[in-house]
């Protein structure tokens, strides 16, 4: 790549302020950064380039010389024209953080800046302690039918990671505490040198938390959890539906370093009932008739879900499977109770398979009467439900 005029490398006029040329290199930074752009030798190149102008434009000493003589007034002053072509960017490196700053999200991926987790303290040696917030967990709860629609109260027994008694949770022995890891310093990552990049990585002493327990507890292990058994009262809202999940916050494993707890998720398992079947907040069920109620109408009492006796009016002339609503007797909206769905029920003919001779004699009366077609037209499909 030919070597360019190091304002027209950053796109900055020759008059720009120091603030200007940090801003105009910390875009092209971003843009052109080997880790957005993995294998990319031109946008590698660019990089390298953009890097080079930023260090002898935001030195005042190389800009000078540079604006009076050019590339050849910064030979021998760490550039890459110095002599035999050494590249010397430490002084880009130690203002990279002031360049991003703002971008501390940035700054941590690319170079392994000295911020930690969000939140964290700042220990002694310059890093941040890492606040691991603890494990959200799962409890599988299998309710029956009515509990679902009505809502219930039942307490759940399960094993959480608590934090440990005996030392409080710090993971030291009687109160020894931790010290800052010597690899890292506090900051949790390590850093190494390959030419012209530095990469971060997980400091393997203290695998990324900064600092490492003397004495570890006898009772954790240097933990600072245990596992405990926990019991819990957990309310069942009326018409919650199979495969809800009810959240209990601060319920999960517990945090570590002083993290805040994961949280608890109830998944609800709804056992099926043997008469009621349920869609949305409308129940169904169907009930049998006898083909003198089908004929004739009437009333019937329906047992619903709460076995109450409602009443049912049956039309004349009603035929299989007619499909009867009672308005408001279906489920409670979920955190509404005062709003319910429906209750459909289907109406199913019973035809008598035993017959004494009167009971025949009528219904051959009946069907005398009626006139029995006995050669009936097929029904269309379309007009069967």
């Amino acid at each position: 790549m030919a070597k360019r005029d190091y304002y027209e490398v950053l796109g900055v006029s020759k008059d720009a302020s120091k603030d200007d040329i940090k801003k105009a290199y910390r875009k092209l930074a971003v843009k052109y950064h080997p880790d957005r752009n993995a294998g990319n030798k031109e946008a590698e190149d660019h990089f390298k380039e953009a890097t080079e102008a930023y260090e002898v434009l935001a030195d005042e000493k190389k800009r000078q010389a540079y604006d009076q003589f050019g590339f050849a007034g910064v030979e021998g002053m760490g550039t890459e024209g110095g002599a035999g072509g050494a590249q010397d960017f430490s002084s880009v490196f130690r203002d990279f953080e002031d360049i991003f700053g703002d971008m501390s999200g940035i700054f941590e991926t690319f170079f392994g800046g000295g911020g930690g987790h969000a939140g964290g303290a700042r220990t002694r040696g310059g890093g941040r302690e890492r606040h691991h917030r603890g494990a959200d967990l799962r409890y599988d709860l299998e309710i029956s039918f009515k509990d679902a629609v009505f809502g219930t109260s039942t307490e759940v027994n399960y094993t959480r990671n608590a934090p440990c008694q005996a030392c409080k949770g710090s993971g030291a022995k009687g109160g020894s505490g931790r010290k800052i890891c010597p690899t890292c310093g506090g900051s949790g990552q390590v850093r190494r040198s390959s030419g012209f990049f530095s990469i971060a990585s997980t400091c393997p002493t203290c695998n990324g938390e900064g600092y490492m327990v003397e004495n570890p507890c006898e009772e954790c292990n240097g933990t600072g959890v245990e596992k405990k058994r926990r019991k819990i009262k957990v309310t069942i809202p009326a018409g919650i539906d199979n495969g809800k999940r009810i959240n209990i916050p601060g319920e999960g494993d517990a945090g570590q370093n002083g993290g805040r707890p994961g949280d608890l998720f109830i998944v609800i398992h709804v056992k099926p009932h043997r008469h009621f079947e349920r869609s949305g907040n409308d129940l169904y069920c169907a009930i049998p008739i006898s083909i003198t109620q089908a004929a004739l109408g009437g009333e019937v009492f329906v047992t619903t879900l709460d076995e109450r006796k409602v009443k049912l009016k049956i039309p004349a002339g009603t035929q299989n499977g007619k499909m009867l609503r009672l308005k408001g007797e279906g489920i409670p909206f979920l955190h509404n109770e005062n709003k319910r769905g429906d209750l459909y029920i289907k109406l199913m003919v019973s035809i008598p398979t035993r017959l004494n001779g009167k009971a025949k004699e009528l219904l051959k009366e009946l069907a005398d009467e009626q006139g029995e077609n006995k050669s009936p037209d097929p029904i269309p499909l379309s007009e069967l439900s």
